[in-house]
């Protein structure tokens, strides 16, 4: 009775002695230092991942336009480099078959062309007139141009409700447009037919990669791995080129000393691998961009899609002299605002309501892709289901 407690409790604010038997938990040091470790070698990381991507997408930019300069046949050219990325694509998945030892998915006839061939033919012919633009574009207007891909993008997902029309969309459809508008007015290197293959492209492109979102919808195809996904688009993207090429460059390119009535085989070499160099940087773009996807985000790659269009509107003004005036920046800024304002619309719709997250969008631009939504999946294979390779994308 009125005994009082002989425990001991320490007072707040009051450090409790060694032998009290209460301790404070405080993180080892060893721990801090793993993890400060850990964050720099992710950020290291991620920097080395965005360079590389930068490195095959603003390098096969230059590079074909770079070419298409002296062998004015960028429908063969692209044909090539899909058979250069058929032919790697393979090698991959043979690879990575030996490794895990786990069958790689092959389609049925009737799934392949009943699904797979109307994504492919869009696919071609996008990839087609984009490269066969840089016969008469700067590199300037062929990225602002393209860049105008989520424009089309956002109309057909409308259609194919894909997408619900809200005011947002209707402000980034306007940015984007009033962008592209302010850059080619009284631009002093427009070209219309050129200006003209870029947006047919572009339009091809949103109907693209409609067909690419609504194929990677269906799990039954087994096709979200993007090196399956190139292996077997290509055979049908090279089958749906042919004729544009047979038309348009089959006769000139038959008569030409460079290929088939080469007689200098030195020159003949060269030519070949050049073109051979160009399909390896064509799938070094996809298989970077998968790898920056699958080691960080989706997000990181629609933002340093962004970062590098600048980088590339600044680098064909320095090093190829393509004349950029003060509208035309002003127009470049509100076209990115507009594309910007897209993304971080996707990003805070995919972590409010755990909805779809954003696809790539390689677009670009051939980046856009990732600007779709993909599929609601289970989350261990959600990064992998989010990215679709930008396929043979130049």
């Amino acid at each position: 009775m009125g005994r009082v407690s002989t425990s001991h409790q320490p007072l707040r604010g009051v450090s409790a002695p060694a032998d009290s038997g209460a301790r404070v938990l405080q993180p080892p040091r060893m721990g801090r230092w793993a993890l400060d470790v850990a964050f720099v070698w992710k950020a290291v990381l991620t920097l080395g991942l965005v360079l590389l991507y930068y490195c095959f997408s603003i390098g096969i930019t230059f590079y074909n336009k770079w070419l298409t300069k002296s062998f004015h046949f960028p429908l063969f050219m692209t044909m090539l480099h899909l058979a250069v990325i058929f032919l790697f694509s393979a090698l991959s998945r043979a690879l990575v078959q030996c490794s895990s030892h786990r069958a790689r998915v092959v389609l049925s006839w009737a799934d392949y062309l009943r699904r797979v061939a109307p994504t492919a033919l869009a696919t071609a012919l996008d990839v087609g007139l984009s490269n066969w633009s840089f016969l008469y574009v700067t590199v300037s207007l062929y990225t602002m141009t393209k860049s105008s891909a989520v424009l089309f993008i956002l109309i057909f997902s409308l259609i194919f409700k894909l997408e619900e029309l809200r005011a947002a969309l209707v402000l980034v459809v306007l940015l984007i447009a009033g962008g592209l508008f302010m850059f080619t007015y009284k631009s002093t290197q427009f070209n219309v037919e050129g200006f003209a293959l870029v947006l047919g492209a572009s339009f091809i492109g949103g109907i693209r990669w409609t067909l690419t979102q609504m194929l990677l919808q269906k799990a039954e195809l087994g096709l979200q791995n993007p090196i399956d996904t190139m292996f077997h688009l290509q055979p049908l993207m090279f089958l749906g080129l042919f004729p544009l090429f047979a038309v348009f460059e089959g006769l000139h390119l038959s008569t030409s000393e460079k290929i088939f009535r080469f007689q200098d085989t030195g020159l003949l070499l060269r030519v070949l691998g050049s073109l051979f160099l160009g399909g390896i940087l064509a799938f070094g773009l996809g298989f970077s961009e998968f790898l920056l996807v699958s080691r960080t985000s989706s997000l990181t790659l629609s933002i340093a899609g962004i970062f590098k269009e600048v980088c590339t509107l600044l680098l064909a003004a320095h090093l190829l002299g393509d004349q950029i005036s003060l509208l035309n920046w002003l127009g470049f800024a509100l076209c990115l605002s507009g594309i910007s304002l897209h993304v971080a619309l996707k990003a805070l719709h995919s972590r409010g309501d755990g909805g779809p997250k954003a696809l790539k969008g390689l677009g670009s631009s051939p980046d856009l892709e990732l600007l779709l939504r993909s599929s609601q999946r289970e989350e261990g294979d959600n990064e992998e289901e989010e990215y679709f390779v930008a396929q043979g994308q130049q």
